[in-house]
C-alpha cells in the first residue's frame, strides 16, 4: 500500500501536521531538561533517515517526506514555542494532542503504527544523549513525556476469524 492509499482519508494539511509530530516529539523529550543539545538533535535526524527503509514498510514513504526537510522544519518549529520550558511544553503537548483526531481518521492499522512510532520515537530521543553507557540517561523531566500522555494510545484491532460451526450439533 503507497502512502497516497494509507493517507488518502485525510487531507494535506492533516499530514503535514503528522509529519510536524516528529520535530514536535524532539523539541518536547530532548528540550524537557531545558536544553536541547547536539547529540539529540542528530540522533532525531538519523533516526528519521533509518525510518525510511525500516520496518513497518508503509510508514517508510512518510518517512522520506519528514526527513527531506526535516532539519528546517525542525529550526522552523523551535522558533515557534517559547523558550522556558514547562510553558513550551504545555504547549507543544496541546499540538500534539490534536493528533488524535487525525489517527482516528486513519485505518487502525496505520493509526496503530505511526502511535507506535511516535512513541518509539520519544523513547530514542531521551536515551540520545546523558548517563553512562546510556544507563540512567532517561532524566525525570523527559519520563513525563516518552510515553507521549497526550496521544490516546492506539490498540491494533485484530478482526476475529468466523468461527466455523460444529458439525455435531
Amino acid at each position: 500500500m503507497t502512502e497516497q492509499d494509507i493517507f488518502s482519508s485525510i487531507s494535506e494539511a492533516q499530514k503535514g501536521k503528522l509529519k510536524d509530530a516528529l520535530g514536535l516529539i524532539t523539541i518536547l523529550v530532548a528540550g524537557a531538561d531545558g536544553t536541547i543539545d547536539e547529540q539529540e538533535l542528530n540522533w532525531a535526524e538519523k533516526l528519521t533517515h533509518i525510518r525510511t527503509y525500516a520496518e513497518p514498510v508503509e510508514l517508510n514513504d512518510f518517512y522520506k517526506d519528514v526527513e527531506a526537510d526535516f532539519d528546517d522544519r525542525f529550526k522552523t518549529l523551535l522558533n515557534e514555542f517559547s523558550s522556558e520550558t514547562s510553558e513550551r511544553a504545555e504547549e507543544i503537548s496541546k499540538r500534539l494532542s490534536d493528533l488524535n483526531e487525525i489517527l482516528n481518521c486513519l485505518s487502525n492499522p496505520v493509526a496503530y503504527r505511526l502511535y507506535s512510532s511516535f512513541t518509539s520515537f520519544a523513547k530514542h530521543i531521551a536515551k540520545a544523549s546523558g548517563g553512562f553507557l546510556r544507563f540512567g540517561s532517561i532524566s525525570s523531566e523527559e519520563k513525563q513525556w516518552i510515553n507521549l500522555p497526550m496521544l490516546h494510545p492506539i490498540i491494533l484491532e485484530v478482526e476475529e476469524e468466523e468461527e466455523e460451526e460444529n458439525p455435531s450439533e
